[in-house]
């Protein structure tokens, strides 16, 4: 209705979840960057939590678009499923075919499986991701689990998603569940937006559908997030119901009265008269105690006077007591200044220690342009030729791969903070933030929670992973490569083909740097491969004993 009024080229606050209007928040980042953790590790089990609105959805849409090219996946958003009907979903999602007249648990199971090891054999992982998921039975949850013991002897074949509201957490806590919380490999809880964020997400959605950026008035932003607590779905409802009443009224920009306008007629608020009344009420009840506690202690005896309540004090004595002279107050003795010492834990309060303001030091490190508007992403580092990597190890892990590595730390309230190791000096972390800052190695590791993102260059702009049994220019460069290093060279019919042969000097390479040795050429491999011909290209961690 109003879409022609404010020129607009759609709609830009509908609630459906459309990627295209994907607003990628530090938190989304986050959430998207554990997501594809758990695709790109495969085995066990990835938790995705967050409060109603916050842009769960969403965020598995665009995951969808993100999907490696040799990942399949099956998509269940209506989890209100008995344990044979879930099944028989996954197959019908995975177009695994199946005998409608004969649907029990064995078969379903037996098919999967029949599917999970051919899929594998073809270097492809299956990935099922269940929306909801709060709404899973206890006897649900315990099949889903049971469909992680599909496995070969080196590795899951199926990497479970779940998403879901708050409530998922406390469910997966549950003592019948335990099993499968053990198995979480990754979780993540989506905060909502907060008022700079809230600014930005609306500003982006105009922009997105050519509108003015400048429709809303800041006060009116204010509002919008007074009323949402940032919540994007909340801020979609409030705008789209302010542009309605903007129109109605031939109004051309967004004021705070609008907003609470849009808020009273969408949120179900009482309106200002009868919180108004509610507060003469309760004024008047506090007024009726006051007058109450004054008159009872007006007239009680001298020795059952009542204690002032709200101070805390006795009534004064009835006698005046002696007047003394004045005596000097005691000089206070000087106290030396304390030098500020900064632990890393009161360093890690700083919520400037974002994932965007990590990714742009990461991109100075590697000499890349920075993006004009500081909002830096794994979208952005595509289009200056690197890759994000987002993994989990261990301190020695991120030492061999020798990037410099964005680490991942998980406060006592649930928030994140990110910084970028750069280096080691006499065995302190070396971090990067504007300045390079030095910890001690035990306060470090103990609030980092093994995760990391590591920015790399693909040695071939098209390079992804390099699997068996498939026939590409990058087998070739892999197979030259691994003979740079070994230093032996063998003569094949088909040097394009990667056969079991090349399969076996992955593994042989893997194993060397222990690594996951399934003889797929990722991103890990990949870059030990790349360190051990030189790596001149890219910036590694400065070691200073």
């Amino acid at each position: 209705m109003y879409q022609q009024y404010f020129h607009f080229s759609e709609l830009p606050f509908s609630i459906a979840p459309d990627p295209h209007f994907m607003f990628m928040s530090a938190r989304h980042q986050e959430g998207l960057a554990h997501l594809l953790y758990g695709i790109n590790m495969g085995g066990g089990f990835v938790a995705l939590t967050g409060e109603v609105g916050t842009g769960k959805t969403t965020l598995c849409r665009c995951l969808l678009q993100q999907l490696p090219a040799n990942v399949d996946i099956a998509l269940i958003l209506n989890p209100k499923l008995n344990a044979v009907e879930l099944l028989a979903t996954i197959c019908d999602e995975l177009s695994i075919g199946y005998d409608k007249n004969r649907q029990t648990l064995k078969d379903f199971i037996d098919k999967i499986n029949q599917y999970l090891l051919t899929a594998y054999a073809n270097g492809r992982r299956t990935v099922l991701l269940i929306d909801e998921a709060q709404n899973l039975s206890l006897e649900v949850l315990e099949q889903v689990r049971l469909l992680t013991n599909l496995e070969t002897s080196k590795t899951k074949l199926l990497q479970i998603i779940l998403v879901g509201q708050p409530e998922l957490k406390q469910l997966l806590s549950q003592k019948d569940l335990r099993q499968l919380n053990q198995r979480i490999t990754a979780r993540y809880h989506l905060l909502p937006l907060s008022l700079d964020e809230t600014r930005a997400y609306i500003h982006h959605r105009l922009a997105v559908c050519n509108g003015n950026p400048d429709l809303f008035k800041d006060r009116a932003v204010r509002k919008i997030y007074q009323f949402s607590s940032g919540i994007p779905r909340l801020i979609n409802i409030l705008c789209d119901r302010a542009l309605l009443g903007a129109y109605a009224t031939n109004a051309h920009a967004i004021t705070p009265d609008i907003i609470a306008r849009a808020a009273q007629e969408t949120l179900a608020l009482e309106s200002p008269h009868r919180q108004a009344k509610k507060a003469a009420i309760a004024l008047a009840l506090f007024s009726s105690i006051a007058a109450g506690i004054y008159f009872f202690s007006q007239h009680q005896p001298a020795d059952h006077q009542v204690k002032l309540v709200l101070s805390g004090q006795s009534p004064a004595p009835a006698s005046k007591p002696a007047i003394k002279s004045p005596q000097p107050a005691p000089k206070p003795e000087p106290v030396a200044p304390k030098a500020e010492m900064k632990t890393f834990n009161a360093w890690l309060e700083d919520p400037a220690l974002s994932l965007n303001s990590a990714m742009i030091q990461a991109l100075k490190a590697w000499k890349k342009a920075v993006p004009t508007d500081n909002r830096a992403d794994c979208h952005y580092m595509e289009t200056v030729g690197l890759r994000c990597l987002f993994d989990k190890a261990n301190w020695k892990d991120i030492l061999e791969l020798d990037r410099p590595a964005i680490l991942e730390f998980s406060l006592a309230n649930e928030q994140k903070r990110y910084a970028l190791l750069t280096g080691v000096h006499k065995g302190q972390p070396v971090i990067r933030f504007n300045d390079d800052l030095t910890f001690p190695l035990a306060d470090v590791l103990s609030l980092w929670d093994g995760y990391y993102l590591m920015l790399w260059q693909p040695p071939r702009p098209d390079m992804a992973d390099i699997v068996p049994q498939h026939t590409s220019a990058n087998v070739l460069w892999l197979r030259q490569q691994l003979s740079t290093v070994t230093g032996t060279r063998t003569s094949v019919n088909e040097p394009m083909f990667f056969d079991e042969a090349l399969k076996k000097q992955v593994i042989d390479f893997q194993r060397l740097h222990h690594l996951t040795a399934d003889g797929i050429a990722g991103a890990r491999t990949l870059i030990h491969l790349d360190n051990s011909i030189g790596a001149k290209d890219s910036p590694h961690l400065e070691i200073m004993d």
